[in-house]
């Protein structure tokens, strides 16, 4: 059983970065892709990016495009979500998942097999 934990959430100004982390118990966590979702009040979870288990391929959603960037660092079992030039509609609880090893990148949350607790991130304007 993968277990992730998020940290780096909080408040911060529109146009303020951000930078969360996702660390994995999994000591294969490099053969894992990986994916940060996010959820605001009363709306459902959309995906964010996805990183590949080695880091070679990433997507991301259209309205985190150019200002977000995923990556991993596989030595430590942990990906990140550098997240620049924020808006207050980038306000959510974020979260990160884990697929199943080997498998490859992903959009839909309902094909990830682990996830965390997620960790606030709050934008004011």
């Amino acid at each position: 059983q993968v277990q992730l934990v998020e940290s780096g959430g909080g408040s911060v100004q529109a146009g303020g970065s951000l930078r969360l982390s996702c660390a994995a118990s999994e000591p294969t966590f490099s053969s894992y892709a990986m994916g940060w979702f996010r959820q605001a009040p009363g709306k459902e979870r959309e995906f964010v990016a996805s990183i590949s288990w080695s880091g070679d391929y990433t997507i991301y959603a259209n309205s985190v495009k150019d200002r977000f960037t995923i990556s991993r660092d596989n030595a430590k079992n942990t990906v990140y979500l550098q997240m620049n030039s924020l808006k207050p509609e980038d306000t959510a609880v974020y979260y990160c998942a884990a697929r199943r090893p080997w498998e490859r990148i992903e959009t839909m949350a309902r094909l990830y097999d682990y996830w965390g607790q997620g960790t606030q991130v709050t934008v004011s304007s």
